[in-house]
Order: structure tokens, then sequence, then C-alpha cells
């Protein structure tokens, strides 16, 4: 990933008195690492702070309307820009409402610093008013959770913090101060951080390891790459094009991948897994090797562990120690960044290449290539007069192009945009992929905007995932963060009325968000809320479609607003499903093409 700027002290900081408060040298801290926005919400055990950020403009402070809201929204800034991102909440529920974005974060290896407040240290423990133990809370989730209590280590435990996030493998780092470690006085620090004994993390792949694996890449028969997140964070996109290019091998991206290596390149087969496409599904099930870069073998990749991939040895890239053969054995191990591993993969490669040892992947690449034509991605057209959800996205991709960042919610509408916006560019694609968290993407469009103000920064949402944090529309609106929302509105919760279609016999239990009125005379579903009318509310421009005649048009209006949020409801049928699909609990041979069609695999040998 990219790392953190830091930025010599400003010159004002020499001008200013030796002794400063804790709040002040808080602020200062975070203007050391380079930071320059914030995202938060004020409360008791934090105004000390807030009224140290008074004075400091240089510091932008961005007021949301939810905690989860400013988690979000550094995870969305922190994707889109390669930098950490800064949230800030009061003690108590402010800083509880912290910890889904915290383990959102977590999950997607997302580089964020969460500062919060809490009661007087003397009365720790105590249940103090708003106290929550939350360094304990939240410890499970994060790379760590600092308790600072002294005012004179609030500056080094921030620059610590904002290290540890952005280094190794990346990731959130909670620092809790209590009120009246921010009132005190201390000396006023310009550098310095905290002792980390025992934190070191890995980043040059050992010489061994890296010739171990090449010569099992060069007498294999059919390999794939095995492209996960950690090549996005690593900005491994260039190094990651040399190695493909070079072997020639099939190579696949997952959810979190996406945008990494080009889907227009002939040698991408698409996202593998539960949703995944029958070429990228099917070439990880007939591999006989896997090269793993990044990636963690989630289970929404394998299905089924015992069956996945049954004849594949394995080679597995991570810069953390723990995921190298946590799921599946390996062959040969690479601990190291992932740019670092895949440029010394490609240069040993290059070298076995020059030294005659020259592999033939030509019938591998073949087979790869008869599965993708013989089931491309495709969705049955919808009833006579209603919009596919699928074309929407479609050309919401290709009118907005290929420089457009994206965010995306949890659900149906993920699942469709992680296929059809078709992605070129790394860090245009960004969205909860381990802890699938409804309502990411609003906030996390928010903070993509803050830290790329020159990029269209569409969301695509669900309608039930919009309704989880629509209120930051109203921070969008008035900060001049000029967002662009779709809501894909089916009328229910789709991906679980799928699963109840599929596997519980069309039992829509609590899954539809229209609603009927309670007059027994009026039997018409009612759309609540009217999300024209709340995006209007809002301070927003907001359009509707309902016709598939007027997707283009709609798209194209929404992209010549560029001076305040727009919200879109593209009203979509509500039985589209998602296709393919590898049922929870089943094999990925198992995948399903569409309802009622299972892909016959051919022989590549």
């Amino acid at each position: 990933m990219t790392a953190q700027p830091t930025h010599p002290a400003p010159a004002e900081l020499a001008a200013l008195p030796s002794t400063t408060t804790g709040a002040e040298a808080l602020v200062d801290a975070l203007l050391r690492v380079g930071a320059e926005h914030i995202f938060g919400l004020p409360g008791g055990a934090v105004l000390p702070l807030y009224d140290a950020l008074y004075t400091r403009p240089e510091l932008r402070h961005i007021l949301v309307r939810h905690e989860q809201g400013a988690g979000h929204a550094a995870q969305g800034y922190a994707a889109a820009t390669g930098r950490v991102g800064v949230c800030l909440a009061t003690s108590g529920p402010g800083a509880t409402n912290l910890v889904t974005p915290l383990a959102d974060a977590n999950m997607d290896s997302v580089p964020m610093v969460a500062i919060t407040g809490n009661v007087p240290s003397t009365a720790l423990g105590s249940d103090a008013f708003q106290e929550a133990d939350i360094r304990s809370i939240t410890m499970p989730v994060t790379k760590h959770s600092f308790l600072v209590t002294d005012p004179a280590k609030i500056g080094p435990t921030v620059a610590s913090a904002f290290r540890l996030a952005a280094s190794g493998r990346p990731g959130p780092v909670l620092v809790d101060v209590s009120k009246d470690a921010l009132t005190a006085t201390t000396q006023r620090l310009t550098s310095g951080d905290l002792r980390l004994p025992g934190y070191h993390p890995v980043t040059e792949p050992a010489a061994e390891a890296v010739r171990d694996a090449v010569a099992l890449m060069v007498t294999a028969r059919r390999p794939v790459l095995y492209v996960g997140g950690g090549t996005i964070r690593s900005g491994a996109h260039r190094e990651l094009r040399a190695l493909a290019e070079l072997t020639g091998m099939p190579l696949v991206t997952t959810l979190m991948a996406r945008g990494v290596f080009p889907d227009s390149h002939p040698q991408n087969l698409g996202m593998p897994g539960m949703h995944g496409t029958v070429a990228a599904v099917g070439a990880l099930q007939k591999s006989d090797l896997i090269i793993a870069l990044g990636a963690r073998f989630d289970d929404r990749v394998t299905g089924v562990r015992d069956s996945f991939a049954p004849h594949a040895r394995v080679i597995h890239a991570d810069i953390d120690p723990a995921e190298i053969g946590k799921v599946r054995p390996v062959e040969v191990g690479l601990l190291g960044d992932c740019r670092a591993t895949i440029a010394a993969l490609t240069a040993e490669f290059r070298s076995q290449v020059e030294a005659g040892n020259v592999p033939d992947y030509t019938e591998w690449v073949t087979f790869c290539e008869r599965t993708r034509e013989r089931y491309p991605l495709s969705y049955d057209a919808p009833p006579p007069g209603e919009m596919a959800p699928q074309q929407v996205i479609q050309r919401l991709g290709e009118i907005a192009g290929p420089d457009a960042i994206f965010t995306s919610g949890v659900g149906q509408h993920q699942m469709w945009a992680a296929h059809y916006l078709g992605f070129e560019r790394p860090n245009t694609w960004i969205n909860s992929g381990g802890l699938g968290t409804m309502g990411y993407s609003v906030p996390a469009a928010m903070g993509a905007k803050v830290g790329r103000p020159d990029a269209t920064v569409w969301s695509i949402d669900g309608d039930g995932c919009f309704q989880m944090t629509n209120q930051e529309l109203a921070t969008c609106a008035v900060e001049g963060i000029p967002i662009k929302v779709a809501i894909i509105n089916n009328g229910t919760l789709g991906m679980v009325r799928q699963w109840q279609t599929l596997f519980y016999n069309e039992r829509y239990s609590n899954t539809g968000l229209r609603g009927t009125p309670s007059r027994p005379e009026a039997r018409t579903p009612i759309h609540v809320p009217d999300f024209v009318m709340l995006a209007r509310s809002y301070g927003c421009e907001a359009l509707r479609c309902e016709d598939p005649a007027d997707i283009d048009r709609t798209i194209e209006t929404a992209m010549a607003i560029d001076d305040v949020p727009v919200v879109v409801d593209f009203r979509v049928h509500q039985d589209a499903m998602v296709w393919p699909m590898v049922a929870s609990g089943t094999s990925n041979d198992d995948i399903k093409y569409a309802r009622d069609l299972a892909p016959q695999f051919e022989e590549d040998d």
C-alpha cells in the first residue's frame, strides 16, 4: 500500500510554547504523520480535542451523522488513496458505534486509525456515564488497541498507531485517550513514537523460497494465478501484469482484487467463488498448481474446503505469516510484501526461461478460454417494461468510464457490480468483502470522494443497505462532497429473498421492503420511503428511472451534476437473481450457471 506521507512539523510548531495540552499534542501528532482529514462526531469525552481542532483548520474535520459513517468513510478514504484513514468518536456508544467499521477494516486489511475519548482515568472501571472498555472490546478486531492515560504518551502513541496501520498487513488501530489526559499539560514533542518490540514485518521473500516456487511454476501443466486483495493494498498492479504476461497463466481476481488486473485482458477469467464466473471457478477446480498472491482462501472462494481444487499444489504469497497454510497446506510459502514477492517471482521465472526451462501451458489456456466462451456472464431478460439490474449496472460502468470509483453495499447489487461494471484500474472498486457490512457504500463513497476529489465516485447500493446509512447524504450536502448514488431498488432484501426462493420454497419471511397500506381498501404496495423525496430533503439532486429506455439518459443526467450529491432511484425487477452460484455448504464442482443449469466441464487433456 501507499505509505502515509510524513510531513515535517509545520513552521508554526516551532513558535508555539514548549508545553501543551494532551489534546493539542494529539492534533500536532496527526499533522506530523500527514493526516489531512478526520471523520468524526463530538461528545463529552472528546470535547477538549474538538476545542484543539477549532484553531487548526489545516486538519479538516468532517462532521458525520453517525459514528459508523465516520468509520466507513475513513475506510473509503484509505481504499481510494492508499493512505491511512482517520475517524474520531467520543466514549461509550460513540466508541462502540465504531466497532463494525473496525471489524470490517480488519477483515479487508484497510489501514485506519480510530481515535476515541474515554472517561477520566480515575473513573475507569467504575461504570461511569458513557464509559465503555473500548480497548478490550476492539482488541479482537484491530491490529492493536491502545489506552492512553498519560498526556506525554499521546503523541508517540498516535505516531505508532499510524505506523502499525500502514505497515505489514494493513489494518485498523484504535487509540483510546482518557479525558484527563486530553486536558493535562505535557511537553510539546516534534517527533518520536513508541518502541514496538517484536513488530518487524518481513517485506522481502526468501530467495530460496522464490526459487522453489518458480521450479513448481515451470513444471506445472495447469497453473492459475489466484489474485487477492493483498495485491491492491501493496500497489502491485504493474508487477502482477508483468508476471502474468511473462508466464501466460490464466488469472482470477477475487472480490477484493477487482481492478488490479484489467477485466479486458484475455488472461483474466474473472472472479472466483460462490458467485464467481464458471471459467474462474472451473480453472481453480481443474488446476494442478495455484499461485495465491495476497489471497486468503476465503470460504466464499473455496466452497467446501475438502473438495476445493483437489489436484492442486499451492504456492502461497502473503505478508501475514498467519495466513500462509491457515486454510490450505502449501508446497511453498512466500512471506513478504506482494509487490516485492511478485517482482522476485518474475525475475526468477525470466531467468528460468532464458536458461531453457520454457513451460507449455497451451492446452490449459485453450481449455480455460473454451470454458469462458461456453459459459459467459449472462442474465435473464425481465418481464416487458421492467429493468434488469444487471443492465443498469453494466451501462453505469460503461458511461462512467474506467477511471470512476465505485463503492458498493452488500448483497445482490454487490455481486452484479463486481461482474458487470468492468474494472480496468486498481483502487476503483471499494466494497465490504470479508465482513459483508450492509450500509457500507454511502459513507465509503463519501470518504473516497474526500480523498480523490477529482474522481467521479458512484455508490452502488441496494434499497436495504441504503436505508442503514443514508443520513450521511446530509454530511455530503453540507460539506460539499458531490458523490453519486445508484439505488438498485427491487423492494426487497434481494440476496435473502434469492435464498428463500431457492432453498425455502419461496417462503418470503420478512424480506419485503415495500409496504402495504393499513387501510384494507388500499392494496397497492407503497414505496416507503420515497427515495427521491428523501434525497431532496437532504439537499441532494434526485432522479428516478423505471423504464429501460431511460437508463442511459438518466445516468448521463446524473453524470452532468457535479456541484451537489445526486441520488438515482432505479426501480428494477424484483426477482432477478445472481448467477452463477455455488450454494453454501456445497462443493465448487456443484456450481450452477443458472437455476436449472449446471456446467459440464470439458477435460483439458
